[in-house]
């Protein structure tokens, strides 16, 4: 099913691709928060389980994707301003529900601090409250790679890294991706990777406190960046959360296998359309197929 595309305005100085995925039969509503580098295209196998339930909105940062040609990008946004276009995404979609991937986490748990009305619960994937030495590692390979421009580098980077568990088929596909964007959109991540570190993870852990819904964390048990280890951490800090990991998956959780897309599935569905309990949820396994960056 094609989605209704528009281009929302925001505060008159942003101009953001959203694509809408309507169901005619469903009340509530879905946003899902890119990863580092990503599109709405990275979420193209996630919409296939969440549409059937929910209407599913996806959007592309102002500097990325189908935004990128309604901006100036002459200047650097903030994880901050992310999560300023995010709550107003939320109040012009009405939206219910939101899922975050990765570093999209960090703006969406800003967003979320910020106890947006319309939101009941949240789902985090791939993210973790701790920088750990494989993160650190990576995070500095990548602040090199993407000051200088070099387009292969930072597709090797990923791949070799958070995306050595996909098939080889998405890894051409995250290759050709990561290695064709325009200068912009790598010294917009060098910016925003320099950020993240400077944060050393406080400004979105500390935030936590203020989140008054229930959060799901999902991670995938092979996955040493973003671990599920790591993840529990965040039970220290949020007043309701649950942790699902997903078997033999690394950190593209719905995209590496069809026992981790079917998994990933049964764990964000069993969140969202039942009452929140405290506790660890465990998902059962199934199968699956898709593409990611």
């Amino acid at each position: 099913m094609r989605p209704e595309t528009a281009i929302v305005e925001i505060h008159s100085q942003y101009k953001v691709h959203t694509e809408f995925y309507g169901n005619p039969e469903a009340r509530e509503t879905i946003i899902l928060v890119n990863g580092s580098l990503s599109t709405t295209a990275s979420f193209a196998q996630t919409v296939k389980y969440l549409q059937p339930h929910f209407n599913v909105v996806l959007f592309d940062e102002p500097y990325a994707g189908q935004s990128k040609a309604h901006n100036d990008n002459s200047r650097f946004i903030s994880k901050e301003t992310e999560a300023d276009i995010l709550l107003h995404l939320i109040e012009h979609f009405r939206v219910d529900y939101l899922m975050s991937f990765s570093w999209g986490s960090v703006s969406a748990l800003l967003a979320l601090a910020q106890c947006p009305a319309r939101i009941k619960k949240a789902v985090i994937t791939s993210f973790s409250p701790i920088l750990n030495e494989p993160m650190m590692d990576y995070l500095t390979r990548g602040m090199d790679c993407l000051s200088a421009v070099d387009r292969d580098a930072v597709g090797n980077l990923v791949n070799g890294t958070i995306g050595k568990y996909l098939p080889s088929l998405y890894q051409r596909f995250n290759h050709k991706h990561c290695s064709s964007l325009d200068e912009h959109e790598y010294l917009q991540m060098h910016f925003h990777v320099r950020q993240v570190l400077n944060m050393d993870s406080r400004c979105y852990v500390d935030c936590l406190a203020n989140v008054d819904i229930p959060l799901l964390f999902i991670n995938g048990d092979r996955d040493e960046y973003t671990s599920a280890e790591d993840a529990r951490h965040f039970a220290k800090h949020a007043r309701d959360c649950q942790f699902a990991t997903i078997d033999n998956a690394g950190h593209f959780v719905d995209v590496e296998h069809k026992a981790g897309w079917m998994q990933t599935q049964q764990a964000m569905l069993g969140f969202l359309k039942t009452q929140a309990t405290k506790g660890i949820a465990r998902p059962q396994v199934a199968d699956y197929q898709a593409i990611a960056v």
